[in-house]
């Protein structure tokens, strides 16, 4: 199998086997950041042939399980993949197109938000949504 060492190293750090689809989908979720799970299909099959929407769907729930990939789904947005894990980041998604960009945590380490009441709950993450329209769908708003 030929492919990149790096994304095999993540799966075996991970207790993951290493296996063509799961580095073809690792592969591209590192690069299409934020992509649904029809884009990945289709990227998996231009690069590798014929692989089947549910192997896709598979390895996904295992390299979100193991922490190697993050799934977020912005309402009313199907769910999405994005490699960036290792930290606490948020995420600011356009009204108009849909686009998500990252946004850095507000403050310091995660949970870079700290809420007034835990109810005894040890909170390691904090997910913040921004709303807005991008720059693309402005000036294409301006322009008619």
């Amino acid at each position: 199998m030929s492919s990149d060492p790096h994304l095999e190293d993540l799966l075996r750090g991970a207790s993951l086997r290493v296996t063509r689809p799961r580095v073809a989908v690792l592969a591209a979720v590192h690069d299409r950041p934020h992509a649904d799970t029809h884009t990945l299909v289709d990227a998996v099959r231009a690069d590798h042939g014929a692989v089947s929407q549910q192997a896709v769907y598979d390895v996904l729930d295992a390299l979100t399980n193991a922490g190697l990939v993050r799934r977020i789904q912005p309402r009313g947005s199907v769910a999405r993949y994005e490699s960036r894990v290792a930290d606490n980041h948020h995420h600011v998604v356009c009204r108009s197109c849909g686009t998500i960009a990252d946004v850095d945590c507000v403050v310091g380490a995660a949970p870079c938000l700290h809420p007034e009441q835990d109810h005894g709950f040890v909170i390691d993450e904090a997910e913040v949504v921004y709303w807005g329209t991008c720059p693309t769908c402005v000036a294409a708003h301006s322009r008619s």
